[in-house]
């Protein structure tokens, strides 16, 4: 299984530098970016589609990440709730039935 994995990953890794290969090739222009602060110029189009894909890359990292610690803290959070019910249910159950006389 492990071979496999890492055959799968190798080969995928080898089809992404391929396809970035040909996206290079076939996109041999440069062009002028204006990212807000700063305008910059004659950058070659593949590195500016790698550069975009890289910092959408970590900010949906980023996003995930936070969304991780939400949810962990949540998480916390209910097993701490339960806990008092469960301890609140078998108080309740050993106190001593009342009659309704």
């Amino acid at each position: 299984m492990n071979i496999f994995r890492k055959t799968v990953l190798f080969s995928l890794l080898f089809f992404v530098v391929l396809l970035s290969f040909f996206f290079s090739v076939s996109n041999p222009g440069l062009m002028t970016l204006d990212i807000g602060f700063a305008l910059l110029e004659d950058i070659p189009i593949s590195i500016a589609f790698l550069v975009c894909l890289t910092f959408g890359w970590f900010f949906g990292l980023i996003c995930v990440g936070l969304m991780l610690l939400q949810m962990a803290s949540d998480r916390r959070r209910l097993r701490r709730k339960l806990r008092l019910a469960e301890t609140e249910i078998s108080s309740l159950r050993s106190l001593p039935l009342q009659d309704a006389n």
